[in-house]
């Protein structure tokens, strides 16, 4: 027999819909594929190799990283170094910089250098020396605190850092760097923030962060899902 006007309907509706579940699962795919895109690279700047991998001899505190890195042995030698050759700056370039503070400056460079986790962060740079950097890294808490806890008596060039320019710990997270950093309320553990400092007995923290900022974005609100949302009203239409 004749398909009825009201098979009609249905068939079209049926058809309209298996399209925009297609075009959902291809949303979803490039989606998907963006977001492994940016886990467990390295930067293209000076010194990162191209891709990340086991560095058995990474030198003192960059060995957190030496299962997974983005450092040679030779770059983790450099990082801690007084008069470094990796960028040509002294850490006593106006005089003797203190140990702790030291310490945590030391492991910031061992983070950058070395961690395959700061994909979501990379953004492009135009300078000579490399084509990219890392912007607003959440750091967490006790990283920021710490450091400024080490360094707020230390002097520059001009004068004292706490009095001079009245920094707080978030300053010196995110000014000293050119915003590389961004500081926040997120604890070690918490899985919301890089921490610079951790326990490689225990595994990396940082994977999973980067994975949850590769998937809900750098402000870690969910990515837009508006095709796949869409979905369920489709279909429900049909019955």
């Amino acid at each position: 027999g004749s398909v009825s006007a009201t098979e009609n309907q249905l068939m079209c509706r049926l058809q309209h819909t298996l399209w925009w579940a297609v075009l959902g699962l291809l949303a979803a795919c490039v989606a998907s594929a963006a977001k492994e895109s940016v886990l467990n690279v390295c930067m293209d700047a000076k010194h990162h190799k191209t891709k990340p991998g086991p560095e058995g001899a990474l030198h003192g505190q960059c060995a957190l990283w030496k299962d997974n890195a983005c450092c040679t042995a030779e770059t983790s030698t450099g990082a801690h170094q007084d008069q470094s050759y990796l960028y040509n700056f002294n850490w006593n370039h106006c005089g003797v910089m203190p140990e702790m503070c030291k310490r945590h400056f030391i492991q910031d460079t061992c983070l950058y250098e070395c961690s395959p986790n700061l994909g979501p962060w990379i953004d492009q740079a135009d300078t000579s020396w490399r084509r990219e950097r890392i912007l607003n890294v959440p750091l967490c808490k006790e990283d920021c605190e710490l450091w400024w806890e080490a360094c707020k008596d230390a002097v520059t060039c001009k004068e004292n850092w706490h009095k001079g320019w009245n920094w707080t710990s978030a300053d010196l997270c995110e000014k000293i760097w050119s915003n590389s950093y961004k500081y926040t309320t997120e604890h070690w553990g918490s899985g919301r923030c890089i921490q610079m400092w951790f326990d490689p007995a225990n595994g990396n923290p940082n994977v999973a962060v980067a994975k949850y900022y590769a998937q809900n974005g750098r402000d870690a609100s969910p990515a837009p899902q508006a095709v796949l949302l869409l979905l369920p009203a489709a279909l429900l239409s049909l019955l």
